[in-house]
């Protein structure tokens, strides 16, 4: 590419220029942490973990008038560090899709259909269920030799977690699947 005279002086004033505007105080960075200051007053901060790959990547939601209105990288978070993928970056086109389910689905058998169902519906059919396998698999005593021990457990019942579940919500877990009467509670991360 070859440069004619005019062209060169072109360049080199419009370079000189923006060089002399940014001296003067009209630098970009400034300018739009001045609007994002803007637009995240009166904002309420929550901290939240992205749920795409479980990896337990930290973020940040600005939340207004019950809508979000931001959503970012935690830069105090141990994952990531403030950094997110493409799909933890994508988050909140996700959240405000129209095709997002909001309320619990119930498809019945053989049905092709699904039908809104409250979530007092949800949780009582999921309560059920659970209460009909408990009982249904229940072991109450496991013989070894001539000795029978009491186990009471059942082996149909697994709970797992992920990374994006916290200390707390772990602990909840482990003591759901003891009062469900399972062992087997496992972590995404190790299978």
């Amino acid at each position: 590419m070859s440069l004619g005279r005019r062209q060169w002086l072109k360049v080199t004033g419009s370079v000189g220029a923006g060089l002399a505007l940014g001296e003067l105080g009209f630098q970009e960075k400034e300018a739009r942490a001045a609007t994002r200051a803007m637009k995240l007053a009166g904002a309420k901060e929550y901290t939240t973990a992205c749920n795409f790959c479980s990896c337990g990547c930290g973020m940040v939601a600005h939340v207004q008038d019950g809508k979000l209105v931001d959503l970012e990288g935690d830069p105090g978070h141990a994952v990531n560090q403030g950094a997110l993928c493409t799909k933890g970056a994508a988050m909140r086109a996700t959240h405000e899709s129209p095709r997002r389910v909001k309320v619990p689905m119930y498809r019945a058998p053989g049905s092709d259909r699904w039908q809104e169902i409250t979530w007092d519906q949800a949780y009582e059919k999921i309560a059920r269920k659970i209460q009909e396998v408990r009982d249904r698999t229940w072991v109450a005593t496991q013989r070894d030799g001539d000795v029978e021990y009491p186990v009471n457990r059942t082996d149909a019942i697994a709970l797992l977690g992920g990374a994006q579940n916290t200390n707390e919500e772990c602990y909840l877990f482990n003591k759901m699947g003891r009062l469900f009467g399972t062992s087997y509670i496992e972590h995404q991360a190790r299978l």
